[in-house]
């Protein structure tokens, strides 16, 4: 996990694991684990798989943020998918990156 912040502040931006305990102005950075999807044979273990939501977070639509995540995750050559929505409440936008790192 630490490999996986350090990656992610090489943005520029704010990251943190799961939360800040007081969330720094937007945009910011969260990520989580979000599970494992490991191969296996024989009862063992052969690749171990780990899945993380990366979730940026912004006042409004920010296609430079989304590009440096996109950018920094196609020079290391990490797969992603992602979707967004707005948080009323929060009035942010969240737009969520899945990968496997």
């Amino acid at each position: 996990m630490e490999e996986l912040l350090n990656l992610l502040k090489t943005t520029g931006l704010k990251a943190a694991y799961h939360h800040f305990e007081k969330a720094p102005p937007p945009p910011y950075i969260i990520y989580l684990f979000s599970g494992s999807d490991n191969f296996g044979a024989d009862n063992k273990v052969y690749n171990k798989i780990q899945n993380y939501q990366v979730e940026l977070y912004t006042n409004k639509k920010d296609i430079n943020s989304e590009m440096l995540i996109e950018n920094l995750f196609d020079e290391h050559d990490v797969f992603y998918d992602k979707d967004e929505t707005y948080i009323e409440s929060e009035k942010l936008y969240q737009v969520t990156y899945y990968i496997e790192f």
